[in-house]
């Protein structure tokens, strides 16, 4: 639970923010030098993939090169994350990474990235508030008594 709410911390209540491997700086110098892919750990047609299109459409017509969109979903991120970790650390392949990483870090024994050291946030694309909710009559009044 510990590791939960250190990667949970480290993503800064961002939600949804895109993320990459850690890059050189020599590189930005000719960045990008080729096709950007942002790869979305949701299928297609959601908020997710949607906002990251919308993105992605702008950052192409912006900096003059194709940003395509690849849905990996799948092991409540896991997938998405692991191919991401598994580029080529030039940049090219970014991650848009949601609260699911931090919760699959609490879930999982051991994951094949470590959300915190191997990407490097790029930019919050959005966020949401979570609720935790219960009915009226429940028998538990707070956060703490509820984990109890």
């Amino acid at each position: 639970m510990k590791s939960c709410f250190k990667v949970l911390h480290a993503l800064a209540a961002a939600s949804v923010s895109l993320g990459a491997l850690l890059v050189a700086p020599a590189i930005a110098q000719t960045y990008p030098s080729k096709p950007i892919r942002i790869v979305v750990p949701f299928g297609a047609g959601g908020v997710a993939d949607l906002t990251a299109r919308t993105v992605a459409q702008k950052m192409s017509e912006s900096m003059g090169q194709a940003v395509a969109i690849e849905n990996k979903p799948g092991a409540g991120g896991v997938v998405a994350g692991d191919t991401v970790a598994k580029a080529e650390p030039d940049g090219h392949t970014l991650l848009l990474m949601s609260n699911g990483t931090a919760v699959s870090a609490g879930l999982f024994k051991s994951l094949p990235f470590d959300a915190v050291r191997d990407f490097a946030p790029i930019s919050t694309l959005g966020t949401f508030d979570i609720a935790v909710l219960t009915a009226a009559d429940a028998p538990y009044k707070s956060m703490a008594e509820l984990l109890a």
